[in-house]
């Protein structure tokens, strides 16, 4: 069997591009190398084909798709998904619950919006790619990961009591609409009552 010939089996957690304002394909590509299924919001499909991407859903409109019948054969077995901008996250989420896809990457999605996404983490696990940041949600009150010495953001609700631990002690605040943080070399443990989502600058890695 060819290396190249790969079988999705949806295992990998999905792509799904919502915005590219803001975002490289530098952001994208490590999202896509065990080739997840890739979907595409219509307003920013220009810019995702200009980086070369194997596109596996459009979601757009009736009329979108009737002025670009011709996407389906040069991106083929590409399918588009009808959905107006207002829904597009709804529908192409449902989509990738009923094709059993356990896990997303929310690639371009507003973190300030992360209250959209409370009721769909039992279903997804997801992650949200926003302007060279990564947040994780925390659905069970205890997040622990190693960082390097770097600045991380806490989104939640704004009052959540959390406790930071890492080699620098122990802190307890509130937290406010977004809270940064600076981190030292190591893990760091956060725990908190509810629902919170840990952000990562992806360009302090490098």
């Amino acid at each position: 069997m060819s290396s190249h010939h790969f079988v999705k089996e949806q295992q990998e957690p999905a792509v799904f591009i919502l915005d590219t304002a803001e975002l490289s394909f530098d952001t994208v590509s490590p999202l896509l190398e065990w080739v997840p299924t890739v979907l595409v919001a219509q307003h920013c499909l220009d810019q995702v084909l200009s980086w070369g991407i194997k596109i596996d859903v459009i979601l757009a409109t009736a009329e979108f798709q009737q002025e670009n019948l011709h996407l389906p054969e040069e991106q083929y077995p590409v399918k588009f998904l009808t959905s107006s901008p207002e829904n597009t996250l709804d529908e192409g989420l449902h989509y990738l619950q009923a094709t059993t896809h356990r896990a997303t990457h929310l690639v371009g999605f507003s973190h300030q919006k992360f209250r959209n996404l409370e009721e769909k983490l039992g279903s997804f696990d997801l992650t949200i790619l926003d302007a060279g940041w990564k947040y994780y949600p925390v659905k069970g009150g205890k997040f622990k990961k190693w960082f390097a010495e770097s600045t991380i953001r806490l989104v939640g609700t704004e009052g959540m009591p959390v406790e930071i631990s890492n080699e620098n002690g122990k802190l307890m605040l509130p937290l406010m609409y977004l809270t940064q943080l600076e981190v030292p070399e190591g893990i760091t443990e956060i725990e908190g009552k509810g629902i919170f989502w840990v952000g990562e600058n992806l360009n302090s890695e490098s």
